[in-house]
């Protein structure tokens, strides 16, 4: 599957991972730190886990086709092999949300798990959490340089050198500075009116 209604189905697919990782994320963790949370949402988030585990690789391989649509770059090159990478942060999702199901399961039962036993999952729950969330920022952080970089990059170059600033705020201020110089020349166009 390379196209859904005409668009790449990379494109599409990509935004659900966006949103399905950090949510399973959020929930397979409040789950695993919570008893009352996980009596009502365990279900959820395992279908969510499973759904996201079955999505990565339809993503990347619908990336992989629109790669070889549209060419390689080592920008699209380091996107594609963070992308690879992907299912090896969002199976243990899946995993813990499996253990997770079988606590709730055994619960029920009234087989309550030790203390020790709670706190490994709850850590288990948050690594993976954590691991798989970065990751795929990560991964779409790749994504949007491979293909906005050169434009991004060019207009950084349209700020003079005094309005940069180093690190993170830079292109925040670039972006600002932009706006700011697009405003002044709106206005002086209208003055000269």
């Amino acid at each position: 599957m390379s196209t859904i209604n005409g668009l790449p189905a990379h494109v599409l697919l990509v935004h659900v991972i966006v949103i399905f990782v950090p949510l399973t994320s959020v929930l397979l963790i409040l789950a695993a730190l919570w008893p009352a949370v996980r009596r009502r949402l365990v279900w959820l988030v395992v279908v969510l886990a499973a759904i996201t585990v079955a999505l990565v690789p339809l993503t990347t391989d619908a990336g992989e086709a629109l790669e070889h649509r549209i060419g390689a770059s080592p920008a699209i090159e380091k996107h594609s092999n963070l992308g690879d990478d992907m299912i090896y942060f969002v199976v243990p999702l899946l995993l813990v949300a499996a253990v997770l199901l079988v606590v709730q399961l055994r619960e029920q039962r009234e087989k309550r798990p030790t203390r020790a036993v709670a706190v490994v999952i709850a850590l288990l729950a948050i690594a993976a959490g954590v691991a798989a969330t970065v990751q795929v920022y990560r991964v779409g952080e790749s994504g949007s340089r491979a293909v906005w970089g050169a434009q991004v990059e060019s207009a950084s170059d349209a700020v003079p050198r005094h309005l940069r600033l180093p690190g993170v705020l830079a292109g925040h201020t670039e972006r600002v500075a932009l706006l700011e110089a697009g405003h002044a020349r709106v206005a002086e166009s209208t003055v000269a009116v």
